[in-house]
């Protein structure tokens, strides 16, 4: 039997399984490396190996993991989740393999040392505040006035995230985040504080081969204010080639990467263009979450996925196109729902309504009936996420505004007795 070339995927969870199923359909081995020896809680319901041909739990020693990787002989290192980033830098550094060095590795990982990086490199970015104590940063808020966003240093999706009106508020926010526990299930290590960027916020995804780089997919955040959260990402709308904005963001986005020593493989962007031009909020040097990929690929022809499968097993067709925008073909959007509820959920009453929609493509199902719902305050409380699609921008932009407007109170039924 002939053996299949492989590749490593470091804490492979969530959206990384998908990358598995790509690089096995491509003719490749998937190990995955697991970077703590304890699973986060977050991530424990996603041990099942499926398309892993074996798992390797790092200890400590990046040696011997790699030592214990080498009888694969992985063609790549690849960071799955946002806390494997670090890792694979120091694996595929280690194995002589493509990938990003470690030398900027602390950049990609810990937002205010990213952003501090990127803006030595000479590219605007928000001004912010590495937190000490609460007096330092009641006096920078102080001073600065207006609103700031508060957020731990290192971690994912909107954990931790506070939007604050007053240096009262930003103080109660960093007593919040430096006693929590992340989704990762370790202690937040620290906190910073940055000054809140007004305008459009956009997601911007990238492949990069050898410096080289390819935006993959963009999108346009929607955001509202509910249940006590400030500017919670409700939705998510494609962005084309076309759009005035878009050359813009990828031109910005290209030199992000380059200032944060990005070489190879996908990367997560998340800006805002201001009145003053683009900013960057945080880059995550992984895979976009959720089921972005799918929803990229109706749009453009191409996801993220497909693009990093092919940067690592076919780099010279990888290359050959990487400058040329996207195929545009239709329009997408992915509806983020918000329970104002709490309890054990009976049934979602109005759901039929939003499958009969014309651009209804699918549902990530995260709460079903029977297990307990939650009132939404972040990523991890959320229900359910609803999938759109069409060749027309505006039955798109009618049905996301039809979804918003039936989720509320009518959308979930609880057991009575648990309403929140």
């Amino acid at each position: 039997m002939i053996r299949r070339p492989a590749v490593a995927v470091v804490d492979g969870y969530g959206s990384a399984s998908r990358l598995a199923k790509a690089f096995d359909a491509a003719g490749h081995d998937c190990v995955r490396v697991q970077s703590t020896v304890d699973v986060p809680a977050h991530y424990r319901s996603e041990l099942v190996l499926g398309l892993y041909t074996d798992n390797v739990v790092h200890t400590g020693d990046v040696e011997a993991t790699a030592a214990l990787l080498a009888g694969h002989r992985p063609v790549a290192v690849i960071a799955g989740a946002e806390q494997g980033v670090e890792l694979a830098d120091a694996l595929s550094e280690v194995m002589g393999v493509p990938g990003n060095g470690t030398a900027l590795s602390d950049a990609r990982r810990t937002k205010d040392v990213q952003t501090r990086t990127v803006a030595a490199a000479g590219l605007p970015t928000a001004g912010q505040l590495t937190v000490e104590d609460a007096a330092q940063l009641a006096a920078w808020h102080a001073r600065l006035g207006g609103r700031t966003v508060v957020k731990p240093v290192r971690s994912a999706r909107s954990d931790g995230v506070s939007v604050c009106d007053s240096p009262a508020e930003s103080v109660a926010a960093y007593e919040r985040i430096r006693r929590a526990v992340n989704d990762f299930g370790v202690r937040n290590e620290g906190v910073v504080a940055q000054r809140y960027l007004s305008g459009t916020e956009f997601v911007v995804n990238t492949v990069s081969r050898d410096g080289r780089h390819r935006v993959t997919d963009t999108w346009r955040y929607r955001k509202i204010d509910v249940n006590g959260v400030r500017d919670r990402i409700n939705g998510i709308l494609s962005l084309p080639p076309s759009d005035p904005r878009w050359s813009r963001l990828r031109d910005y986005a290209h030199r992000v990467l380059d200032a944060l020593g990005i070489a190879h493989g996908p990367a997560h962007l998340e800006i805002i263009m201001t009145s003053d031009g683009p900013r960057l909020v945080e880059l995550g040097a992984r895979l976009c979450g959720s089921d972005v990929a799918r929803y990229a690929a109706l749009v453009t022809g191409e996801s993220q996925i497909d693009r990093t499968v092919q940067a690592y097993t076919d780099p010279e067709a990888f290359l050959a196109d990487v400058d040329t925008p996207y195929r545009r073909d239709g329009h997408a959007a992915m509806a983020f729902l918000a329970s104002p509820l709490e309890g054990r959920l009976r049934s979602y009453p109005l759901l039929g309504e939003v499958e009969r929609l014309d651009s209804y493509q699918g549902m990530t199902l995260r709460v079903a009936p029977g297990q307990r719902l939650r009132r939404t305050v972040d990523d991890s409380t959320e229900p359910l996420v609803i999938g759109l699609a069409h060749a027309e921008a505006a039955t798109v932009e009618k049905d996301l505004q039809t979804v918003c407007y039936l989720d509320g109170y009518g959308f979930y039924e609880v057991e009575q007795g648990h309403h929140g």
